[in-house]
């Protein structure tokens, strides 16, 4: 017996259970809460019927979060044919993708940036992924993936920023 035949694959159940929250957290960055349920589904089922074909000690994580990309850019295209509803319905919070309510402000702030960074940001720091990974879904180099995504932390940062705190509320001279 091969040492690549020794090592058994974990049942596509627990993948689903252990990497779910990460696809989906991908999926609404890239896309927005609107369609990210639907390429979450479209990435598993891919993922699913190509399972069996995955070599024993794979990268999952890697796998799983290449195929919700490519979801998500089918999902992206197919947007710019179809006609938008008029009226939306209204959003429900999913235990699921990013802790603690959602974080709307959080977000619209992510789905503000530019693709590129956008994606930087979410398959690096919401996936985990090493910007070696990074650059492979968007075709650059590990560089160029850490700029676009260092720049996209800063414009969230500013984006997310209170305005700063005035140190007093006269006018210098004033005593009141």
């Amino acid at each position: 017996m091969e040492p690549e035949q020794a090592v058994s694959k974990r049942p596509f159940e627990a993948v689903v259970q252990e990497q779910g929250a990460t696809v989906l957290r991908v999926c609404r960055a890239v896309l927005g809460t609107h369609d990210a349920e639907d390429a979450w589904s479209d990435t598993f089922l891919a993922a699913l019927q190509a399972y069996p074909d995955l070599p024993p000690g794979a990268n999952v994580q890697a796998w799983l979060v290449t195929i919700a990309h490519h979801k998500c850019i089918d999902h992206l295209r197919a947007g710019s044919r179809r006609a938008l509803p008029v009226d939306s319905p209204p959003e429900r919070p999913s235990g699921l993708g990013i802790p603690g309510g959602g974080h709307a402000e959080l977000l619209d702030a992510v789905a503000g940036l530019p693709p590129k960074q956008r994606q930087a940001v979410a398959y690096h720091y919401l996936a985990g992924l090493p910007y070696k990974d990074v650059a492979d879904l968007l075709g650059g180099t590990p560089d160029a993936a850490r700029r676009a995504g260092a720049d996209g932390v800063k414009s969230l940062r500013n984006a997310l920023a209170d305005p700063p705190a005035l140190a007093h509320s006269f006018s210098k001279g004033e005593l009141r």
